[in-house]
């Protein structure tokens, strides 16, 4: 084990008040059984965010459908208090 490595792991079992064979044992324990940190993410801090949000898709789908759906129709008459708007010949 590198030896800034072993330093970092003695501390932190210090800080928490265990000793090195525990902290050790749990620290293995831990990610052994997949429940340990996340992988490091590659690539700049600022694309770390990027999919946290993939669960929510449908629903954004559904409430942009909706969206589109109230907010798509012109009704006749709508622009013409608006200056500088064409109505558009069919």
């Amino acid at each position: 084990m590198p030896d800034a490595v072993f330093r970092k792991a003695k501390a932190k079992a210090a800080e928490r008040g265990q000793s090195l064979k525990d902290f050790v044992t749990e620290a293995l324990r831990e990610k052994l059984s997949g429940r340990g940190t996340a992988p490091v993410a590659h690539g700049p801090a600022w694309m770390r965010g990027f999919g946290k949000l993939r669960a929510l898709k449908k629903g954004t789908a559904k409430i942009q459908c909706r969206i589109d759906e109230e907010f798509g129709v012109v009704e006749p008459g709508h622009f013409d208090s608006v200056p500088g708007v064409r109505r558009a010949r069919w």
